[in-house]
């Protein structure tokens, strides 16, 4: 290992290459070929071992006379999955553990092992049995997957799925938070910590070995597939019945004063929160429900919305009204918070053309314009009554070229202010009893898409990734647009070639709407609000400048730009519905901590 590592040094100290054929070309020249096995190392054992070295043998180290740009060209060489760091921000997803749904939808899995919805080999869910889905375990074991892989962590949106939100008791909510920030701000001790919860989790009886699971879950498995279980009944005697399990749930319990305390030590640990993202359901939002998930430090909303056809969700049993929806958007806007929704193709008694109108409605219609969208097709899944409808006719999979045109109109007509960050599940091709199992549907959308001479506007597909930006070249852009509640900025930072370094979403909400709801909102008529910030780039730490765009104060100019666009527009208040980790930042930027948000005059 250390000669791959002392050749690599050598090419990078003879040239600027840095791109991910050069440890290839390294690992394959004539003389290293002769010294490797038939199987040559991996990126990840060479970086493990270069950690290795860095952290215990420091003569060693010390000979390789590293000094921090070499190191930094290094990493970049050896880091696995670059893409997970691209965006700017390293992402953790974190599962909550089983519990009964609320929602009985039609094309839903029933795995007893998961949250509703949830197929136990998806990999965020594996990653959370084998950690007893306790939050602080899920986050020390990606924290040290992400370091391994030599991506930087400081910078980190949590992403907690698993169920509806409000469906889990309000202190189990408390504590599962308060474990998150726990296990990002504990630093050196965190692996100890974490080894003391196992054992926990051990001593009362609780398994995470997956065919010890399966075997436990098998009966009741079987009856929730026949049809003589329903999911909740068999949660219930999986979970809460289950001796180990009331104990584990008696553990399980934090106070708000806890996770305020959290919140304080996270604002300047080495592991910062700078988004917190939850998943629940539209009919499941209220004024109080989004003060609570404002108190616990959450800035983007997760929600599945399916479809906006009133026929189509009763068709599929989605417990929730259009007009539900549409409250939902006025809401999480009200607050500040993003938005992103999950919309599904191919459900039960849809057809494409009729697809392709619905969202077009989604990313056209004022009551909607989310900010960011799952947008995947509806799979059958074993054990979901969408089985009989498949069995009888009434549904089938789109074809494959229905189902590529479908997407391809979608991204189409996307506009530049929303993301679409999926187009798929990761489901399992062996969970799938039919519909799609292509993992390179983006791939084949885009193919097409640019053969046929279109443009693609979502942001995802402009994002400057981790290439490196000429701040010269920069233009800076803002799109207006109207919702039925607010006017919004999306304020962006683009290349000559129209790919996006870094955007601002500014809200600018209607002061009727505000004056008639301001018993209920925790902003007043005259404020502003800044959605988001994002600044692109790959991730650097948090005390380092460097050549990316995180470092190039595109994220100040935003600010300024948006402050303008707010005074200039009779606004006294600018509000940030800022995350724990980048409080900092912004009182950097003269805004102060004021109740739910931070705040300056403008």
């Amino acid at each position: 290992m250390e000669e791959i590592i002392l050749d690599i040094l050598d090419t990078l100290r003879e040239t600027d290459r840095t791109d991910e054929q050069l440890f290839s070309d390294v690992i394959g020249n004539p003389r290293r070929k002769s010294e490797l096995s038939a199987q040559p190392p991996a990126k990840r054992k060479v970086l493990a071992y270069y950690q290795r070295v860095r952290g215990s043998d420091p003569e060693r180290w010390a000979s390789w006379n590293i000094d921090p740009v070499t190191e930094k060209r290094l990493l970049q060489v050896l880091q696995v999955k670059r893409r997970r760091t691209a965006s700017g921000v390293a992402t953790i997803t974190v599962i909550t553990k089983p519990w009964k749904c609320s929602g009985a939808c039609l094309y839903c899995p029933n795995d007893v092992r998961m949250p509703k919805s949830y197929l136990s080999d998806e990999p965020a869910c594996q990653r959370a049995e084998r950690n007893y889905f306790d939050p602080y375990l899920q986050v020390a074991s990606r924290l040290r997957a992400l370091t391994q892989m030599g991506h930087i962590t400081d910078k980190v949106e949590l992403i907690v799925l698993g169920g509806t939100w409000s469906d889990y008791p309000a202190h189990y909510q408390t504590w599962f938070i308060s474990e998150l920030f726990r296990a990002l701000s504990d630093g050196d001790t965190v692996e100890r910590n974490a080894q003391e919860r196992r054992q926990f989790y051990q001593n009362v009886g609780l398994s995470n070995q997956r065919e010890e699971l399966m075997k436990r879950a098998g009966d009741q498995q079987q009856a929730v597939d026949s049809g003589t279980l329903t999911y909740n009944q068999a949660i219930e005697r999986l979970y809460t019945d289950d001796e180990a399990w009331r104990q584990i749930a008696a553990f399980q319990t934090a106070t708000t004063e806890e996770l305020l305390r959290q919140h304080v030590i996270n604002e300047t640990a080495a592991h910062r929160v700078v988004g917190l993202v939850i998943e629940t359901r539209p009919d499941a939002i209220t004024a109080d429900c989004l003060a609570l998930l404002r108190q616990v430090g959450c800035t983007k909303i997760q929600m599945g919305i399916q479809s906006l056809d009133p026929a189509l969700l009763r068709l599929n049993h989605r417990a929730v009204t259009t007009w539900k929806i549409r409250e939902a958007f006025e809401l999480l806007r009200a607050f500040g918070f993003k938005t992103h929704v999950h919309f599904m193709l191919n459900l039960l008694g849809a057809t494409p053309a009729a697809d392709i109108a619905d969202y077009a409605r989604l990313v056209t219609d004022p009551a909607y314009l989310p900010d960011e969208v799952k947008l995947y097709p509806c799979s059958l899944v074993k054990g979901t009554e969408l089985r009989a409808h498949y069995a009888d006719g009434s549904w089938r999979p789109y074809s494959a070229k229905e189902l590529l045109d479908v997407l391809t109109s979608d991204t189409l007509v996307t506009p530049p202010f929303t993301r679409i960050s999926r187009m798929i599940r990761d489901i399992s091709a062996h969970d799938i009893v039919a519909g799609n199992r292509k993992a390179n549907l983006r791939q084949l959308v885009e193919q097409q898409i640019k053969q046929a001479g279109g443009t693609i506007n979502e942001i995802r597909y402009r994002e400057i990734a981790a290439d490196e930006v000429d701040l010269e070249s920069l233009t800076y852009e803002a799109i207006p647009y109207a919702t039925t509640t607010t006017n919004e900025y999306f304020l962006q930072w683009v290349t000559p070639e129209n790919r996006i370094a870094g955007f601002l979403r500014l809200s600018l909400p209607l002061q009727d709407y505000l004056c008639q709801h301001q018993a209920e909102f925790p902003v007043a008529p005259g404020e502003a609000m800044i959605r988001e910030v994002h600044v692109y780039g790959k991730v650097a730490a948090l005390d380092e400048s460097g050549g990316n765009a995180q470092h190039l104060g595109l994220g100040r100019r935003l600010v300024e730009a948006a402050t303008d666009i707010a005074r200039g527009q009779g606004y006294s208040t600018l509000n940030v519905i800022s995350s724990v980790g980048t409080r900092e930042y912004y009182r950097g930027l003269g805004f102060s901590d004021h109740g739910l948000y931070q705040q300056r005059n403008i």
